[in-house]
């Protein structure tokens, strides 16, 4: 997944949650919103690692996804 991917990935991640922001909450609404909100701490640490790999001299493309329990544990 190359950067501009995972850009376009959480550009369309932020537009629904502004829907389902803007629409209400129900409690499916509720629920796809803690899965966006993880998909794209996924998303942004993704593309973290791929640019430090970059900076540091490595194969960005090497980079992986991480589970949601990681991303969702970092405090910062």
């Amino acid at each position: 997944m190359s950067d501009q991917s995972i850009l376009a990935r959480i550009s369309a991640l932020i537009d629904e949650e502004h829907k389902l922001r803007t629409a209400g909450l129900s409690d499916d609404a509720g629920k796809r919103l803690q899965q966006l909100e993880v998909e794209l701490d996924q998303c942004w640490d993704l593309l973290r690692q791929r640019r430090a790999k970059r900076e540091f001299g490595e194969n960005p493309d090497t980079a992986t996804p991480r589970d949601p329990g990681t991303v969702e544990g970092y405090s910062g």
